[in-house]
């Protein structure tokens, strides 16, 4: 009997956003160094409030500058490409494929399923979007590209984005659950997706999704995977090297 490939699971963290994007990054290198990985997801949340950006949004508005200085809000940039994404109390997930599709519309179709199946055990039904990608706007969550899962009245709960390297994925994206709609409206001038009740509680999500993972890859063993002193240090360089917060007004 063949034995069932791992796939390494960090317990969820509550961390800020240099911290999460250092560790996003730490497994994906580790997928070019240990030859013995195939693949890796997580979940976490942020402290405190905090704009994600794209690696090639260059221009930030002025209302975000002011919400940096008023402190209200802390923006990181991502590895990945895409729009702003606002982590407020809801639900990211990151997923480390070492041998994705290399047609990126074939690796969105795969790396979103097992959200989709997912979020339907716990009570919400998601279609892909189908909208094209509007580089005019800041928003990820204005629009719904196949990166994305929405409702069947449009709203969006999923947004990704992915980061490729020698043919090796990183994917992650947000999972709205109770977006603040002060803040959103502050940051974005519009009020955000509305979200059904039943996708608030962040275990219970979690669960459902490490299941349908398990569906999605019959093949794979989902291992828990504790961080070490030395990739702790590595995290650490990387957060204030790669990814230190934005802080210039």
């Amino acid at each position: 009997m063949n034995k069932l490939k791992e796939v390494l699971y960090i317990n969820p963290l509550e961390l800020s956003g240099p911290e999460q994007m250092a560790i996003d990054l730490f497994l994906l290198d580790k997928s070019f160094t240990d030859k013995n990985f195939n693949m890796a997801i997580r979940f976490y949340t942020w402290d405190g409030n905090w704009l994600s950006i794209g690696k090639n949004q260059k221009e930030l508005p002025k209302t975000w500058i002011e919400l940096l200085k008023n402190q209200e809000l802390k923006i990181v940039r991502r590895p990945s490409g895409g729009k702003a994404v606002l982590h407020s109390s809801g639900l990211t997930y990151a997923l480390i494929w070492k041998y994705p599709p290399r047609n990126k519309k074939e690796s969105y179709l795969k790396t979103t399923q097992w959200l989709k199946h997912g979020l339907k055990k716990a009570g919400v039904d998601l279609f892909f979007g189908n909208q094209p990608v509007n580089i005019s706007n800041n928003n990820c969550f204005s629009t719904s590209t196949l990166a994305d899962l929405v409702d069947q009245d449009k709203n969006k709960y999923i947004g990704s984005a992915q980061y490729w390297r020698k043919g090796h994925l990183l994917q992650h994206g947000e999972i709205l659950m109770k977006p603040s709609k002060n803040l959103w409206k502050k940051v974005f001038n519009s009020d955000p997706p509305k979200i059904n009740n039943e996708t608030k509680e962040k275990d219970k999500v979690i669960n459902f999704l490490k299941e349908s993972f398990s569906k999605t890859w019959p093949n794979l063993r989902i291992s828990d995977y504790t961080l070490d002193k030395e990739d702790k240090e590595v995290i650490r360089r990387y957060a204030m090297d790669k990814f230190k917060r934005i802080t210039y007004y």
